[in-house]
């Protein structure tokens, strides 16, 4: 079986702190599991955090940003 890639890996976004930022990135196969992660901590949804996913795009979505948050 082929492995997943990243098409698109995920850059690097400028947010003004207290707004929201969204990451993306596109994967080689539609609709595979994702798993984000800050470091080595795994990122649950939550109030502060949504993930998306349509077919191969994947995307987070960090509300109220902090300079924790880089």
């Amino acid at each position: 079986e082929i492995p997943v890639l990243f098409k698109q890996e995920l850059q690097n976004e400028e947010a003004k702190e207290g707004k929201q930022v969204k990451l993306t990135c596109e994967l080689s196969k539609p609709d595979m599991p994702v798993k984000w992660m800050k470091g080595d901590a795994v990122l649950y949804a939550s109030e502060k955090y949504e993930f998306k996913q349509c077919g191969t795009v994947a995307e987070l979505i960090i509300r109220d940003v902090t300079s924790i948050d880089a």
